[in-house]
């Protein structure tokens, strides 16, 4: 049992201001595996002002200095690598194999990038009698999800770092250990008291007080459309900048001259990574309605080599969902693409064969889809995956961008210069061809309902800059 109760506020590990318990819950046994406390207004009060405190100083450090400090915290995070993927697995249920190789690595991936990044990036423009500068905005409140939890705070905290903002971090009370562990890195590395503070707690609390808070500068949102128009108009009385990266239900356009084994296989794997836990899941699959049938049928096939079990076992390639919420909403909306008519190739309620306890989904295959269906418009977050024929490339385009969603697209075929030309119609900040899939250097971030701004890379920087322009240089 982990008792992660304290807070990290300035630079120390300190009590909440009001005792709350709140249990954190393993979805892989259903079992309580950690005890964390939930904040209030007057530690969002606290540590906001510890991170305006620190900004002075902070913000006035050299480049070198702050490459150094994420270097720092870069090595500490490789020392601590497997506590961290073993709090993941724990929290969030991700497989062994998916938390240590791909959950743990982005956050250490992140950091990294950054401080390489930080080498080149300029923060001074010449303009002859004029100098453009780029300077931190100030004091950031950052909220994270449950679903890929050091990678989005890896991908907030590294840039805010590495320009000169102070921040405070609200992880998901859902799963909340690793962030934990993050706080832990990041004092051991020796960031400045009062730069990196973390409190825990939910949304309509602690979210809504970072939101409003006067002396926060910005407010670096990941989670669902609904929060994250909630953290917006919160934030709307202080005109405090706001950058969200928010829900998606991502189109993968099957071209017909494509390897329809290879494409599907690709797709529906895809769909699975995470137990279909991901913003960007490839949810909707365009398939040329003659070779639907034969699209089915791979489909099944590959489901059937999934091994949904216990997360600490090697051989399992997909765990539960976070929660017995999520559990409960997922299924409830698989029961409703049996209602509404979509054909179920495999999976469907219930537990999985075996299994009778733990937040365990079925891996689902709808087929016979249209984009009417509530499984073809709402984000389910789970790994339920909805066919949808199509008998012209118009006919895709236009369902892949009937949408309210804009973050991700898939465009798979044969004739790579016909691919992009049909993926440069999406639109969505991020279109993959062919499973291609880019670096830490590469900006993530949606069109229309999934958000605005762009994390990763040297395009996550921007959201934490401020843009001065000073004349009279030149006399």
């Amino acid at each position: 049992m982990r008792e992660y109760t304290q807070f990290y506020i300035n630079g120390e590990w300190v009590d909440p201001a009001t005792a709350n318990q709140f249990d954190v819950i393993n979805p892989a046994n259903e079992e309580v595996c950690a005890h964390i406390s939930m904040g209030s207004e007057e530690d969002v009060n606290r540590a906001v002002a510890a991170a305006k405190a620190a900004f002075e100083s902070f913000s006035r450090t050299s480049v070198q200095e702050r490459i150094e400090l994420l270097e720092s915290c870069a090595e500490v995070y490789q020392k601590r690598y497997n506590d961290i993927a073993a709090a993941i697995r724990e929290e969030m249920g991700a497989p062994q194999t998916l938390a240590a190789g791909g959950q743990a690595y982005t956050g250490l991936g992140h950091l990294k990038e950054a401080a390489k990044i930080l080498k080149t990036f300029s923060f001074e423009e010449d303009m002859g009698s004029s100098r453009i500068f780029k300077e931190p905005i100030g004091v950031c409140g950052l909220i994270t999800p449950w679903n890929w939890p050091v990678n989005q705070i890896g991908c907030k905290v590294a840039p805010a770092l590495a320009v000169g903002c102070t921040m405070v971090l609200k992880p998901s009370e859902v799963a909340p250990l690793s962030a934990y562990l993050w706080a832990e890195v990041m004092h051991e590395a020796g960031v400045p008291a009062g730069v990196f503070n973390m409190i825990n707690g939910d949304g309509p609390i602690v979210g809504t007080a970072l939101s409003k808070h006067p002396d926060v500068d910005m407010m670096s949102f990941t989670g669902s459309t609904r929060a994250g128009t909630l953290v917006a108009q919160n934030a709307a009385p202080t005109v405090k900048r706001v950058t969200q990266e928010l829900g998606g239900k991502s189109p993968n356009i099957i071209l017909d001259d494509v390897d329809l084994e290879a494409a599907v296989t690709r797709g529906v794997m895809h769909m699975y990574n995470n137990t279909g836990q991901s913003c960007n899941a490839p949810s909707r699959m365009l398939v040329p309605a003659a070779k639907l049938a034969e699209a089915e049928a791979i489909a099944a096939k590959v489901t059937e080599s999934v091994v949904v079990g216990d997360p600490a076992s090697e051989s399992t390639t997909m765990g539960p969902v976070v929660s017995e919420v999520q559990f409960n909403k997922i299924q409830g909306l698989i029961e409703v693409g049996i209602k509404e008519g979509a054909k179920v190739v495999v999976g469907g309620t219930g537990l999985p064969d075996g299994i009778d306890k733990g937040y365990f989904i079925k891996p689902t295959v709808f087929s016979e889809g249209n984009n009417e269906m509530t499984i073809a418009r709402e984000e389910i977050f789970g790994p339920v995956l909805v066919m949808i024929p199509y008998d012209t490339e118009e006919e895709a385009i236009r369902v892949a961008n009937d949408t309210p969603y804009g973050l991700a697209g898939y465009v798979q075929g044969n004739d790579l210069e016909h691919t992009r030309e049909v993926a440069s119609r999406i639109r969505a900040g991020n279109i993959h061809i062919n499973g291609a899939d880019g670096g830490f250097g590469v900006p993530f971030g949606g069109f229309k309902q999934s958000g605005n701004g762009r994390e990763w890379g040297a395009h996550g920087f921007t959201d934490y800059l401020e843009i001065k322009a000073v004349d009279g240089f030149e006399s």
